[in-house]
């Protein structure tokens, strides 16, 4: 059976072979078949062909995407160069108004239109539009600065920016491109005091730095007391991360220093105490915690001008301004005195065009005036702010720099009470009385646990590394030097350097106001003016700058009178002469072309020229025709109309609009151009 098996598996079954070679010859034939190969080509060519046309349509709607995406960029940029020359048109029409309610006494020409208010989210192009088409304000003395709608003074962005030369970047956000449009007179003389540093050996032409508020005379005292043996110390929880608000010996320390030296009625708690890398750190940080995105805070003008930069532009808070003048009038007992009047009618101003005006800045003593408020005058304010439910920020970064015997200062910590405690934060610093502006330290007192916490959440982002805190907590602990040595010193070189510039104002015959702390002395070059325009201003500002020294004009700080300068004296004595010297060089050139001027003005036919010559000027120096009353008018309208006649900006919709929403300016408009 087995041989069998094997002989039925090696013999094939019958018919097998047979049918095996019928099939293969079946499939050669269908190979070979003509039809089938026809019917292949057929289907390979017209997928060919359909892989063709869909590789055009793809190209096709590329190249309509790209032609649609051209056209809406240049849609866009003719909207935005548009919207530019309808605000262009604007100010024009908005200085013209000006002048004829200052010739008319008001009553003829209502004032010119508010733009609409800033949203809360900033919108950057409207902001842009409005800085363009308001934000030359150069002639603006402080009644026009009033006049103006608070929505327009409050986007002006402060005098720094540069709009006719700015380009927007496509790199940049929103608030990327205003930053970098936040610029002007303070980065150019800071740039070019870098670039060009006076040094006694080394480049003795080079530019004196009266601009800095920085105390120059003190660095031989600190630098000894910083490098003794007791501030080195390097402990591993000095290089790891800390409490944010601060490491807890620190903030022992601070509340020790500010009980003694604000002369607390009880010692303050460190729990209460915050320290953050500066001031400006701790002005962007309330501002965060204080105000959302749109809203403002209330402040009185001159003042310093980092904290436009520490809460308008990093965060996204407005400034809405309590205008103060050089004129003693009313309750006034001195220039620039700052009254709860003039409060109340800022904040109502700021309420009747909606805008939520938060919290009130307090500087004291007061940069760059260098007043010191008295008891009473903190007092009013506290109680203003209480009235209105306002968070008040008092800056005390001056506090030690006291110079003047005759001079007290009040520390709101040391009042016996504080009209709303949860509402009120004081800020410190090392940076000024000790003479260190290079090392960040602030320190912020609240007795608000949830302001307190809110802002130690930003700490993260504004900490002190752990070596300085141990440097600054020894510092502050070092009593009796500081008493017996640093601030009898300091307190007498600030005061010899003082003497020696104001003695030097008053041989020049040059107006100041004389006060006692601080390191700087706010002076009046009003006289050196051709105009009592800020361009006039900044035209000095920039003579002093070519002359190799550097000064702070009044536009930086918001003054709202056009020839008022900061300058600071808490310098080495060399350098005060000879910056001094270089001030003087500059205001005898100013002077004698100032009586040139005068001289050719007397001649009729020579000032009628002039008269002419000054009506084309730029736009941005219309109001200075101010000076000469309505003389220049009609010129003034036939540049205006000969602007418009050139422009398509009255076919464009923009006079309807504009007719729409300000009737009664356009009535006077229309004619103002009837007459010519």
């Amino acid at each position: 059976m087995a041989t069998s098996s094997r002989l039925q598996n090696v013999v094939p079954r019958p018919g097998f072979s047979a049918l095996h070679r019928l099939r293969r010859k079946r499939r050669g034939q269908r190979a070979k078949d003509p039809l089938d190969e026809l019917l292949l080509k057929t289907l390979s060519s017209q997928r060919a062909m359909e892989e063709r046309f869909l590789q055009l349509e793809e190209r096709r709607f590329q190249r309509e995407a790209e032609a649609e995406e051209r056209r809406l960029q240049l849609e866009q940029r003719r909207l935005e160069l548009e919207r530019e020359h309808e605000f262009r048109m604007f100010g024009v029409f908005a200085q013209m108004l000006s002048i004829l309610r200052h010739s008319h006494g008001g009553a003829a020409c209502p004032p010119p239109p508010a733009p609409a208010a800033v949203p809360r989210g900033l919108d950057f192009n409207l902001l842009l539009a409005e800085v363009i088409g308001m934000g030359g304000g150069g002639g603006d003395d402080l009644q026009g600065a009033r006049a103006r709608p608070l929505s327009q003074r409050r986007v002006d962005l402060h005098g720094f920016c540069s709009p006719r030369d700015f380009q927007r970047s496509p790199y940049l956000s929103a608030r990327g491109n205003l930053a970098s449009l936040f610029c002007g007179s303070t980065e150019e003389g800071y740039k070019a005091y870098h670039a060009d540093k006076y040094d006694e050996d080394k480049n003795p032409n080079g530019i004196i730095n009266f601009g800095t508020s920085e105390n120059k005379l003190c660095f031989d005292l600190m630098s000894k007391r910083l490098t003794q043996t007791d501030m080195n110390l390097m402990e591993p929880p000095l290089l790891q991360y800390p409490d944010w608000k601060g490491h807890m010996f620190l903030r022992e320390e601070v509340a020790r220093f500010l009980t003694y030296y604000c002369k607390a009625p009880t010692p303050l708690k460190a729990e209460n105490v915050i320290v953050l890398n500066g001031c400006g750190s701790l002005f962007s940080a309330l501002a965060t915690v204080l105000c959302d995105p749109g809203e403002a805070v209330l402040i009185a003008t001159p003042f310093y001008s980092g904290i436009t930069q520490s809460v308008f532009l990093y965060g996204n808070v407005k400034l809405v301004y309590a205008y103060l003048d050089s004129k003693v009038t009313g309750s006034s007992t001195r220039p620039f005195q700052l009254t709860v009047d003039k409060l109340e009618a800022a904040l109502q101003d700021a309420q009747a065009e909606g805008v939520c005006v938060r919290a009130l800045i307090l500087l004291n003593p007061q940069n760059p005036l260098g007043d010191i408020y008295s008891l009473s005058e903190l007092r009013d304010y506290l109680e203003f702010a209480k009235r209105h439910e306002l968070h008040v920020i008092v800056d005390e970064i001056y506090m030690l720099s006291v110079f003047d015997d005759s001079a007290t200062f009040h520390s709101v910590l040391g009042m016996d009470r504080l009209p709303d405690p949860q509402r009120t934060h004081v800020m410190w610093g090392i940076t000024k009385d000790f003479a260190v502006s290079g090392i960040r330290f602030g320190t912020l007192y609240t007795e608000n646990q949830d302001v307190a916490n809110a802002v130690a959440s930003l700490c993260y982002f504004h900490g002190v590394c752990g070596p300085v805190q141990h440097k600054v907590a020894q510092l502050l602990r070092d009593r009796e030097w500081i008493n017996q040595v640093y601030l009898r010193a300091n307190r007498a070189r600030l005061k010899a350097a003082h003497s020696y510039v104001t003695e030097e104002l008053r041989a020049l015959g040059v107006p100041f106001l004389d006060r006692s702390a601080g390191f700087f002395v706010w002076i009046d070059f009003r006289k050196y003016l051709r105009r009592g325009t800020f361009e006039e201003e900044l035209l000095l500002w920039r003579r002093f700058l070519d002359n190799k020294v550097l000064l702070s004009c009044g536009k930086a700080f918001e003054c709202g009178e056009p020839g008022w300068f900061r300058i600071i004296f808490a310098d080495q004595t060399h350098r005060l002469q000879l910056g001094m010297q270089r001030i003087r060089r500059v205001l005898e050139e100013r002077e004698r072309e100032l009586l040139a001027q005068e001289e050719r003005r007397q001649q009729p036919r020579q000032s009628e020229q002039e008269g002419r010559a000054d009506s084309t000027e730029e736009v941005a120096v219309v109001s200075g025709q101010q000076e000469r009353g309505g003389a220049g008018l009609g010129e003034l309208i036939g540049l205006l109309q000969q602007q418009l006649r050139s422009s398509d900006w009255l076919r464009k919709g923009s006079a309807e609009r504009f007719a729409r929403e300000a009737p009664e300016t356009c009535e006077v408009f229309s004619k103002l151009l009837g007459k010519q």
